[in-house]
């Protein structure tokens, strides 16, 4: 990753307080740093454009200031300091200023599984109600092999989703998974 393990291994997580329409948002400027390879993650969605009277697609951030980067705190308040368009996001009912965090090993197993498919539906956890949450499953083979997480319920879709959440930022995501790869570990209670 190019950083040094620590017993507080984290992914911070960050305001990009640019206008989602600006050229150059902080997330993107993260990006170009050469020492912040592979420790920026923005979660994009597909979106459609019209320019010039054509569609284009392209992929913009679910929310558009929402980043997080896996970097020590002491590394990231000199880069939080210099750019005033980024900030820490602050715990909700927690200490005075303190930064939320995620658990790496809690990130990289959602990063993974978003990265494994381009098919991602992002949610915050007050849009995903108790209905739509099925039976606790595991994903035995094929590309999200491992993998628990709930499976999500829609009426009328005929496409299975695993749900896999970040408790600590209030998100969400919706991956398509084969039914031949799910186990049914706990069915929902009624």
């Amino acid at each position: 990753m190019g950083t040094e393990k620590t017993s507080d291994d984290r992914w911070y997580v960050l305001r990009d307080l640019a206008r989602p329409n600006a050229k150059k948002p902080a997330y993107k400027q993260l990006q170009e740093m050469p020492e912040m390879a592979d420790c920026v993650f923005v979660p994009l969605k597909q979106h459609v454009f019209k320019e010039y009277g054509k569609r284009v697609v392209r992929f913009v951030p679910y929310m558009p200031d929402l980043v997080f980067v896996h970097k020590s705190k002491e590394e990231l308040d000199p880069i939080v300091r210099e750019m005033p368009l980024l900030q820490y996001r602050y715990v909700r009912g927690g200490k005075q200023y303190e930064a939320m965090s995620v658990r790496h090993k809690d990130f990289e197993k959602f990063r993974d599984a978003v990265n494994t498919t381009d098919n991602v539906e992002y949610y915050s956890l007050d849009e995903v109600r108790p209905e739509i949450y099925g039976s606790r499953i595991r994903i035995i083979g094929g590309r999200l092999d491992g993998f628990e997480g709930r499976l999500m319920t829609k009426k009328g879709s005929k496409f299975k989703r695993l749900l896999i959440d970040l408790q600590e930022c209030n998100l969400s995501a919706a991956i398509l998974v084969e039914s031949e790869f799910i186990q049914v570990l706990e069915k929902p209670s009624k």
